[in-house]
């Protein structure tokens, strides 16, 4: 084969592959929390292939979405209703999970300005941990805002040497699983456009290693807060043994970094299954601290195997153009992070290549 042949053939390859079909996303109405979630969890996967094709005998991770703090509640309503993952959707995973036949079912979330144990947190947030721990056969919990139980930190680096840090050092629960389900609100944010079953994984950063009182020449077990100097604005490094960013003279704008930080964690940590609650959740932000919220009821869940794919989805359900540049909204003051994962080849955010289960976007949108 000449080079010329080579290069056509190749060509040729790379337009069948981003024209081919994306997995599946299921989407389903759901009106109140009163409803039997799982239920309506399980006809979702099945739509997809069955849970059990999914997490029979498998460590299953379950990325919680408990973004700030507990006591910061939006005009003291559940924190579940406004920003958090409502407790009664992971009491519904949990049952789902354990009836397909996980074998372990691991909660885990780096809890905002903490490293104690995550059930204290859950606690603190108005669950009922018993009930949970008992949804399944075996369901653990895990801080990851430090190395917890582990003795130092899992590396995942990011495919083509990363857009913003080629690498990320992460707790060793996502290291040790079999299957990482991202649970999310349906939720507007600032510097993403959209915080979905993507951003979620924002919150697997440790921050003993990228929170503002990160230790400069270690890890600072004992972190008490968030995470805005390094990731956010770069104004500073992560702490070592982590890499450094690939370019400190990249642009230090949020709207920036985020996307590329959020796209770059799905490319190195993929998710293997994205569930969206959008029965009642925030628009105009992304929790208590933003101006300008309203309580809005869509009434929506959606379920996915493919993060990208899911989360575009889910902004065409929000009424945006999931292929938005920036300057247009959601992504009015930042990038587009579901364009960059799709250019570090995590998913397609094509909704033409995407098949919807469950219903049409056109007759489920609500407009954010």
């Amino acid at each position: 084969m000449t080079r010329r042949e080579l290069l056509a053939a190749l060509g040729t390859a790379s337009l069948q592959a981003r024209n081919a079909p994306a997995p599946p996303v299921a989407v389903a109405r759901c009106a109140s929390y009163d409803e039997d979630l799982a239920a309506t969890l399980e006809r979702m996967f099945d739509q997809l292939g069955g849970a059990g094709a999914l997490v029979r005998n498998k460590t299953v991770t379950v990325k919680l979405n408990l973004t700030g703090s507990p006591a910061n509640r939006w005009q003291g309503r559940p924190l579940g209703v406004t920003h958090y993952t409502h407790p009664r959707t992971a009491l519904a995973m949990a049952h789902v999970l354990g009836r397909a036949g996980a074998r372990r079912i691991r909660f885990v979330e780096s809890c905002w300005a903490t490293a104690g144990p995550l059930e204290e947190y859950l606690l603190e947030s108005g669950w009922n941990v018993r009930q949970l721990r008992n949804a399944a056969p075996l369901v653990e919990f895990a801080n990851t805002n430090g190395r917890g139980a582990w003795k130092d930190y899992a590396r995942f680096a990011v495919p083509g040497g990363g857009l913003i840090y080629p690498a990320w050092l992460l707790n060793r629960a996502y290291e040790e699983t079999d299957l990482l389900v991202s649970m999310a609100k349906l939720k507007d944010h600032a510097t993403t456009g959209v915080t979905l079953a993507m951003k979620n994984i924002f919150g697997i950063t440790p921050a003993s290693i990228y929170g503002d009182d990160a230790g400069v020449q270690e890890p600072n077990e004992s972190p008490e807060k968030g995470r805005l100097l390094i990731c956010h604005e770069g104004r500073r490094q992560p702490a070592p043994p982590a890499p450094p960013e690939r370019d400190p003279a990249s642009p230090r704008d949020p709207g920036y970094r985020m996307p590329r930080i959020v796209a770059e964690l799905n490319a190195a940590r993929p998710i293997h299954v994205s569930f969206i609650d959008g029965i009642e959740t925030l628009a105009g932000g992304e929790g208590p601290w933003v101006r300008g919220l309203r309580l809005v009821k869509p009434g929506l869940l959606i379920l996915g195997t493919n993060a990208v794919s899911t989360d575009a989805v889910a902004t065409a359900l929000m009424g945006y153009n999931p292929r938005a540049p920036r300057g247009t909204r959601p992504f009015a003051h930042c990038d587009n992070m579901l364009l960059l994962a799709e250019e570090l080849g995590a998913g397609s955010a094509d909704l033409n290549r995407i098949e919807v289960r469950g219903g049409r976007i056109e007759d489920l949108a609500y407009r954010f």
